[in-house]
């Protein structure tokens, strides 16, 4: 490292990623800017891909923090998109030519029982136009080909679903919903038949859930087809979107700002798992990639750290640590 270069900074900057901007590009903007405020050349890299057409909270992992960026693509993460009804595009979303249209649209009414239909372990098959690879290319380059593309179904997790503050796109759904049972029949003859023509949903998933497939999915149950208009990440893992900050704020750092105002912490990515303090002698065995035994704790994951520093990620059997990615802080 050249004399005049600061030294490499380890931590998280959480973006506000804007629309049209892929994740690829936001890391670029991020290393540009570290590079502009006199950084040293350090790792960069992101905790999950954001479609170009969706916003929101996307966590950028820098120098030692990049080691927990397969956790952070792991992690359970939180969206808000809208479904419009009555016309599917090849891409699932507004980008796309229009593939499929319908007359119908569905009753707010059925809304909450298909909320819950889609809860919990579901089947999906992923859009075509996506990242994924097949035979060694991705799907979306075979689909812009003109290549018959086969998805593979695979089983992800919808862990909540919902609609926005307990608001449908234009419809009062709290209204439609305020039954004494609190849950109308959709097909009961007094049942309210106010119409949706889009609606606004927020979805907690586990990881390689399409929203674009779920939203699909969730039309084609309604009885008619819809695209998603609208897409947000609001959490990914522990970060929210609290935590984010805007492009504008970022490329104040390549202008003088400080760094430190908006790097969280290594350990910041950590907030799902346990700590493990160690001493002084502790930390210097687990430095050296030794394990440590005798401990009187639960078996499991833990990050143990000595001083306020991340020192390494631990696995805990039987009362013996066994070091499985160290940090260099």
């Amino acid at each position: 490292m050249s004399e005049d270069r600061l030294a490499p900074p380890s931590g998280w900057i959480i973006l506000d990623k804007p629309l049209e901007m892929g994740s690829t590009q936001a890391v670029g903007a991020v290393k540009r800017n570290l590079r502009e405020a006199g950084y040293a050349k350090t790792k960069v890299g992101h905790g999950g891909t954001l479609d170009p057409l969706a916003t929101g909270v996307l966590p950028i992992a820098i120098g030692e923090a990049t080691k927990l960026a397969g956790r952070m693509l792991d992690a359970t993460k939180t969206y808000e998109f809208t479904i419009q009804f009555g016309t599917m595009t090849d891409t699932l979303d507004a980008e796309g030519a229009v593939i499929e249209t319908s007359d119908r649209r569905p009753p707010a009414a059925a809304l909450l029982a298909i909320c819950e239909a889609f809860t919990g372990e579901i089947e999906q098959v992923p859009p075509k136009y996506s990242a994924l690879k097949i035979d060694g290319r991705r799907a979306y380059d075979l689909a812009r080909a003109g290549e018959d593309v086969e998805m593979k179904t695979r089983r992800v997790t919808i862990h909540a679903l919902g609609p926005v503050g307990g608001q449908g796109h234009g419809v009062d759904v709290d209204s439609v919903f305020a039954t004494t049972s609190g849950r109308p029949d959709p097909y009961d003859p007094g049942a309210p038949l106010e119409l949706m023509d889009s609606v606004t949903l927020e979805a907690t998933v586990s990881k390689g859930t399409y929203i674009r497939s779920l939203a699909r999915d969730i039309a084609h149950a309604l009885g008619t087809c819809g695209h998603v208009t609208y897409l947000r990440r609001t959490r990914a893992g522990p970060f929210g979107q609290h935590s984010a900050i805007s492009l504008d704020k970022l490329n104040e750092i390549g202008h003088g700002a400080r760094l430190a105002e908006i790097l969280l912490p290594l350990e910041a990515g950590l907030d799902d798992i346990p700590a493990l303090d160690l001493l002084p002698d502790q930390a210097e065995a687990v430095r050296q990639g030794r394990q440590l035994s005798g401990l009187t704790i639960p078996d499991g994951t833990v990050w143990a750290k000595c001083g306020g520093k991340p020192i390494a990620l631990m696995d805990i059997s039987d009362g013996v640590a066994r070091v499985f990615r160290g940090f260099n802080i």
